[in-house]
């Protein structure tokens, strides 16, 4: 990790070990829980990605000095929280960088470690996103990530924006400054546009109905008919013809074929 990443990173770590304080704190959490959420939000994004990629020692219990900084963070959370509410946009900010800069180092070690753009993109996600899953999970509530926002989908476009500066042999440390400028400047548009993914919406038999799939629906029911019908009535003119007609024998001859056309008398040919 580079001087500048390592800076960015510690000022991500901080951002989210901070709001997590925050998210403890309305859950009236003790000190105690106040910590462990700040750092699982902070970190566990990175250790379950170390754990899934199989790299150890874990990037905190290899730096310990990262674990100091979530917990000295969530400390001054709980001391000034009368004054957290002013810095709210701020927080927005620094959330929106540190997925950046956590989508960019996920993809970075899966890589350095030979892996290909699938495992990549999967690791920059696991970085990024799993964190506040853990987070939001432990809080009983549903995943903030899973609500519609553009937030993995973020981690995704790193990971193509990186692997596709590399590919055209820009260098390693300038393709991550660029991708997480761009990653940066993509959360940032999507939360003032308001834009995220669409949202599955299930309620069973309750569930409303758009007019315009009932008119297909109906519009396929009465071809079905239709074409029933126009079938009923083809076979009942295929039976009909049938029993106006005397059967028909093919014979066979040494010679030539003869068409039989009654059933009980000789052929023409005979």
């Amino acid at each position: 990790m580079t001087p500048l990443f390592s800076v960015l990173y510690v000022i991500g770590i901080t951002a989210e070990s901070m709001t997590a304080a925050l998210s403890a704190g309305r859950q009236k959490l003790d000190l105690f829980g106040v910590m462990l959420i700040a750092s699982i939000t902070a970190l566990g994004g990175g250790t379950v990605r170390d754990i899934v990629l199989g790299a150890y020692p874990l990037t905190w219990v290899g730096e310990p000095m990262y674990l100091l900084v979530v917990l000295a963070a969530s400390i001054v959370t709980v001391s000034m929280s009368f004054l957290m509410h002013y810095f709210r946009h701020l927080f927005l900010l620094l959330d929106a960088l540190g997925l950046a800069v956590f989508s960019v180092l996920g993809a970075q070690k899966a890589l350095h470690l030979g892996h290909g753009f699938l495992i990549a993109a999967t690791a920059a996600v696991i970085t990024g996103v799993f964190g506040g899953i853990l987070r939001d999970l432990l809080s009983d509530r549903v995943p903030l990530v899973f609500s519609g926002e553009f937030y993995a989908s973020i981690s995704l476009l790193a990971v193509c924006v990186y692997m596709g500066l590399l590919h055209v042999d820009v260098g390693e440390h300038n393709a991550a400054i660029i991708t997480v400028v761009v990653a940066f400047l993509a959360r940032i548009a999507s939360m003032y546009y308001g834009k995220g993914l669409p949202v599955f919406e299930y309620r069973g038999a309750d569930q409303p109905i758009d007019p315009r799939i009932r008119l297909s629906a109906r519009m396929v029911k009465a071809g079905a008919r239709k074409a029933k019908r126009t079938l009923h009535l083809d076979r009942a003119s295929y039976v009909a013809m049938s029993k106006l007609r005397p059967p028909m024998r093919l014979r066979m001859t040494r010679n030539k074929q003869d068409w039989d056309l009654n059933s009980d008398g000789p052929g023409q040919g005979s």
